[in-house]
């Protein structure tokens, strides 16, 4: 694989591999867990809503593993990666981990993660191009996820009473895991090195917590969020909720053998 007209070494390519699949499997996950709202979100317009960003975290979860299975080059697709593996052999995020909880529960973990992800997208350099023109692409379309769940955050803030409650109380106890999302990808000096990311991970974390205070100040909301985490611990545990989702959504592969999006 090359990087900017050069070879890149293999260090290089596994460090990339590790973060390509930590951002297809955040993708991936959330993507699964913020389906289940369809048909039960709390309002006609929601139903709409938040299947299509649903669908578009799954869309963009589909590329990343394509591209990584590119980068591999082992024998699997996309598929495969996404699919045939043990609910231990995921690295999605921590704050990820968690059931889908209530309404107030699914926005603020959206909210955490899409700002989260949105600074750790912005990291993203012009070191390999086949993963800098998907995430210009991705970008422009997670512009719309921020829109959105920033108008929820300031719905259920202005709204007061059990509302903001629940969506403050949610804030508070997934915050200790949303600096996960920024754990590290394995040799991040390399990939630093090689210009695919243009800044560390702990770099765009700060970014991130400053981007949240400015959106929730406003609205008397204050939230501990702790720096990002110095190694890949907040990827490696995989809770019951979750392998009660990973058996959700493998089902229809393990009952059809070589079945495909």
């Amino acid at each position: 694989m090359t990087a900017a007209g050069r070879v890149l070494d293999t260090a290089t390519q596994a460090a990339l591999a590790d973060l390509l699949l930590s951002m297809a499997d955040d993708e991936f996950v959330i993507g699964f867990s913020d389906s289940e709202w369809t048909g039960i979100a709390p309002i006609l317009e929601e139903e709409v809503a938040i299947s299509s960003i649903a669908q578009d975290e799954l869309g963009h979860a589909r590329a990343l593993y394509d591209l990584l299975a590119t980068l591999l080059d082992d024998g699997r697709d996309g598929d495969a990666i996404a699919y045939d593996r043990a609910p231990e052999a995921y690295r999605h995020a921590r704050l990820l981990d968690h059931g889908r909880g209530d309404w107030a529960v699914t926005m603020a973990r959206r909210f955490l993660y899409d700002t989260a992800d949105a600074a750790r997208l912005a990291s993203i350099g012009n070191g390999w191009p086949p993963l800098a023109e998907l995430i210009a692409k991705i970008r422009r379309e997670e512009r719309y996820h921020v829109m959105h769940v920033t108008i929820w955050a300031e719905r259920f803030a202005r709204a007061g009473g059990e509302a903001r409650s629940r969506f403050v109380t949610a804030l508070e106890e997934l915050a200790a895991d949303a600096p996960s999302v920024f754990a590290p990808p394995a040799d991040e000096t390399r990939l630093i090195e090689a210009g695919i990311l243009n800044r560390s991970m702990a770099e765009a974390a700060a970014a991130w917590r400053s981007e949240v205070a400015r959106i929730l100040g406003p609205l008397g909301i204050t939230v501990r969020l702790d720096a990002a985490p110095a190694a890949r611990d907040g990827r490696t545990e995989a809770s019951a909720d979750f392998r009660w989702l990973w058996g959700e959504f493998t089902s229809v592969r393990h009952s059809e053998v070589g079945a495909t999006l």
